[in-house]
C-alpha cells in the first residue's frame, strides 16, 4: 500500500514516494490500475495473483486520510496487518535511505496517524522512504509537497527501484528480512 496524494499536482511531489515505489511494481508486472470495487470508492488497485495473491494499493484519500481507504481495503480483501505493507515518505530520514519496521508509532507523520486510527493498532509493517528535511526555516508542508530537487532526481530512479526490491522482499521474505537488508545499521533490526 503506497501513501501519497492523489492528483497531477501532487504527482512528482516527496509525499507521493509511496505511490511511485507501488507503480515501480506494477510497472515490473505489467498490471495496469484500476477503480477498487464500490465498497472502497477510494483506491486504485493493481492485483496479481499467483500462489500468494499481492494486491497494490493508492489510497485516493489524500494523505491525512490515508487510513479510511487503508483500512477499507484490508477490511474487504481480508488481509491480516501483518501481511500489509504501508510504503510511505520520511522526513526524519535523510534523501534516498530506507528504514522498515514491523510495528511502532506514527513518528508524526499524518499518513500513518490515520491508518493507526482506522486499523486501530501500530502492529503493521511500514517501509519508511527518506525524503530528507530540507531547510529548516522551510515550511514542512511546502517541503513534502515540492518536487525533487534537481540533485534528487538524478538519484530517484535508482532510490525508488530499491525501495520496491524491498517491497517485494517483504511479500517474498518477510519483514525481517527487509530490515536485515535494507535498514541503515542492518546488524541491529528495529521491531519498534
Amino acid at each position: 500500500m503506497g501513501l501519497g496524494n492523489p492528483g497531477r499536482e501532487y504527482r512528482d511531489t516527496r509525499h507521493n514516494a509511496g505511490f511511485l515505489v507501488v507503480e515501480e511494481i506494477a510497472r515490473r508486472h505489467g498490471l495496469g490500475w484500476s477503480q477498487a470495487p464500490s465498497q472502497v470508492p477510494d483506491a486504485f488497485i493493481a492485483k496479481r495473483y499467483g500462489t500468494d495473491p499481492v494486491l497494490l494499493a493508492k489510497p485516493l484519500t489524500f494523505m491525512n486520510l490515508s487510513g479510511d481507504a487503508v483500512a477499507a481495503l484490508t477490511r474487504y480483501y481480508d488481509v491480516p496487518v501483518e501481511d500489509l505493507l504501508v510504503v510511505v515518505d520520511e522526513i526524519a530520514l535523510p534523501f534516498g535511505k530506507l528504514r522498515a519496521r514491523a510495528r511502532g508509532s506514527a513518528g508524526g507523520h499524518n499518513g500513518l496517524k490515520s491508518v493507526i486510527q482506522q486499523l486501530g493498532t501500530t502492529e503493521f509493517p511500514r517501509l519508511r522512504l527518506g525524503v530528507g528535511r530540507g531547510d529548516d526555516r522551510r515550511d514542512l508542508a511546502d517541503h513534502v509537497l515540492s518536487t525533487f530537487e534537481r540533485g534528487e532526481r538524478a538519484e530517484l530512479e535508482a532510490f525508488i527501484t530499491r525501495a520496491a526490491d524491498a517491497a517485494e522482499m517483504f511479500v517474498a521474505e518477510g519483514i525481517g528480512t527487509v530490515m536485515n537488508t535494507y535498514n541503515p545499521d542492518a546488524a541491529t533490526p528495529e521491531l519498534d
